[in-house]
């Protein structure tokens, strides 16, 4: 089961609404839906928010390090906590997935993500969850750096803020630990449902 939520992003306002800090928005929206309030916390580097579910504790965090150096935070807590590795869930931006979409994953690589990348090496290990919140590329890899740097447009943000409600709906599964479940729900992105037929048209005529 999940003990540890972490987001991923960089502090300060001139950062809060670009893509790079789509781990931020996603765990904002929990500790709302948890009713928990994150604070700045200097022994972890980060805001850290602590509750009970079903009994279970269960720990927010944001470093607050700067990216490429999120792995300190992370490690410090989970060492202090003795929270393993396959109970952590990191979510953060994928240049590889679409706005609006998101994908659930277990180990594997960084992806020259440096967020993952510090807390691969902090950890010792690549076993632990990612939420991979799409914001989709650039298509040039030079421009990647200020792609993830810039502000989403208008529809590419709605697109994100509605995939951060929906995958949201698989915090339960996630604490409870039926990690095949939340998979299902993340990686279910329903069409919008087709228009009802008007009660005014008359059904065509057989023949």
């Amino acid at each position: 089961m999940i003990k540890l939520f972490v987001g991923l992003g960089n502090p300060g306002t001139e950062y809060e609404g670009t893509r790079h800090n789509a781990g931020f928005w996603w765990v904002d929206a929990l500790a709302r839906e948890l009713r928990l309030q994150l604070a700045p916390d200097r022994h972890y580097q980060g805001l850290l928010a602590r509750g009970s579910v079903h009994g279970q504790a269960v720990w927010l965090l944001q470093p607050q390090t700067f990216m490429n150096l999120s792995g300190r935070s992370v490690a410090a807590l989970a060492r202090f906590y003795k929270i393993a590795p396959q109970d952590i869930l990191v979510a953060h931006d994928e240049l590889d997935v679409v706005p609006g979409q998101a994908k659930l994953k277990f180990g594997g690589g960084h992806g020259g993500h440096n967020g993952l990348r510090d807390i691969h090496a902090q950890l010792g290990t690549a076993d632990y969850w990612r939420l991979r919140i799409g914001i989709g590329h650039p298509g040039v890899k030079s421009e990647v750096t200020d792609w993830v740097l810039r502000k989403p447009a208008p529809d590419q943000r709605s697109a994100i803020e509605d995939c951060i409600a929906r995958t949201l709906k698989a915090a339960p599964a996630l604490l409870a630990g039926e990690m095949e479940k939340a998979t299902l729900l993340v990686h279910t992105h329903k069409p919008p449902r087709p228009k009802p037929p008007r009660a005014d048209v008359p059904p065509a005529a057989d023949g």
